[in-house]
């Protein structure tokens, strides 16, 4: 599981948290990827972290209360997907393995992907998606039993509409590869180029279709996003307190020690635990941490982080708020993204 980016996408929370802790539906993608491997049988679980590592360690702690066994891997600076393989080799040895970028979320799993691989002999199976603009990934060419025969990483101009998400099932056969690239234009070594040196020198490299929804967390968009669709998955449950002055409609969660006062809370929804809510307006698609405190306050589809406190600011839309950050004022605000411990008062409007 590769942590070790830096997050410069997701600008001001990567400057004071990793990028892979942002929650989605209250839960940190990590906790969400871990989750995804335990279901298809993975035990143990190595994590390549970078400058983050304490406070990924802080979060995942050694796996056990996800039931898995967690191995912390050291990389000391960011040099690409393949570098990542290469300081994991130890922890890998000779088993088949799957890696899955930190902050890629499916939500779905990777069930049917893994039995497909389980399933054959291949040496490596990329998890690919159709997209409309595939310039930004690796871009993945096969036959039409799936065979992969070409695999380009960012192309100009792409030959198929093939997107390679961030996960990929391999037996050590990629190891050899992974040694004998060197950097890219870019300056790193790019798991792509390891695989397209696997297919050149004869190995089979087949390719799962994904149809699901897939996020990739790294952008603000992106993260409201998979936060939204996750929303939607909810089932209503209350376990906080609400007033008989509150209303709250749909599939909304109140989670335990959270406490709604005179306030109107439209799901898919959730409000952490120990959050109070006093006379404000929780819209559709919005997520609102632990310990949050929200007073005559309005948000929609947005993500409010641990312990952050919003006073006298309503309409506020696709917005992220980072932990402990205060938000005073009043008036009609969209698309904030306030980091981590800032005080904001905005004026009147």
């Amino acid at each position: 599981m590769l942590s070790g980016g830096t997050g410069s996408r997701l600008r001001p929370f990567s400057h004071s948290m990793a990028k892979q802790l942002i929650p989605m539906a209250n839960k940190p993608v990590l906790v969400h990827i871990v989750e995804n491997l335990r279901a298809i049988g993975i035990s143990q679980v190595g994590v390549v972290v970078g400058d983050r590592a304490e406070e990924i360690g802080e979060v995942l702690g050694d796996g056990s209360a996800l039931n898995v066994e967690i191995t912390y891997i050291r990389q000391d600076a960011p040099r690409g997907l393949a570098d990542c393989m290469k300081v994991a080799r130890a922890f890998l040895g000779e088993d088949d393995f799957v890696v899955y970028l930190g902050d890629n979320m499916l939500p779905d799993g990777i069930a049917e992907a893994a039995a497909e691989f389980l399933a054959g002999t291949a040496a490596a199976q990329l998890v690919v998606h159709r997209v409309a603009d595939p310039r930004p990934f690796g871009v993945a060419e096969m036959t039409p039993d799936r065979r992969v025969v070409r695999v380009t990483e960012k192309p100009e101009v792409p030959a198929s509409d093939l997107a390679v998400l961030g996960v990929y099932f391999f037996r050590p056969a990629i190891h050899e590869a992974v040694w004998s690239i060197g950097p890219s234009r870019r300056g790193e070594l790019e798991i792509t180029d390891a695989i397209q040196l696997l297919v050149e020198n004869g190995g089979d490299v087949r390719a799962s279709l994904y149809t699901a929804f897939h996020a990739d967390t790294g952008t603000v968009e992106e993260a409201l996003r998979c936060n939204a669709e996750l929303l939607t998955r909810l089932e209503r449950r209350v376990a906080g307190k609400v007033d008989e002055g509150s209303e709250v409609i749909g599939p909304v969660v109140i989670e335990h020690g959270a406490h709604v006062i005179g306030s109107h809370i439209i799901g898919p929804a959730i409000i952490g635990a120990g959050t109070v809510v006093e006379d404000a307006y929780i819209g559709p698609h919005t997520s609102i941490a632990a310990d949050c405190v929200l007073v005559s306050a309005g948000l929609e589809h947005s993500i409010v982080l641990e312990g952050a406190a919003i006073t006298g600011v309503r309409g506020i839309h696709g917005s992220i708020i980072g932990r402990a950050a205060l938000v005073a004022a009043d008036g009609g605000h969209h698309r904030l993204m306030i980091g981590d411990h800032a005080d904001i008062r905005l004026p009147a409007t």
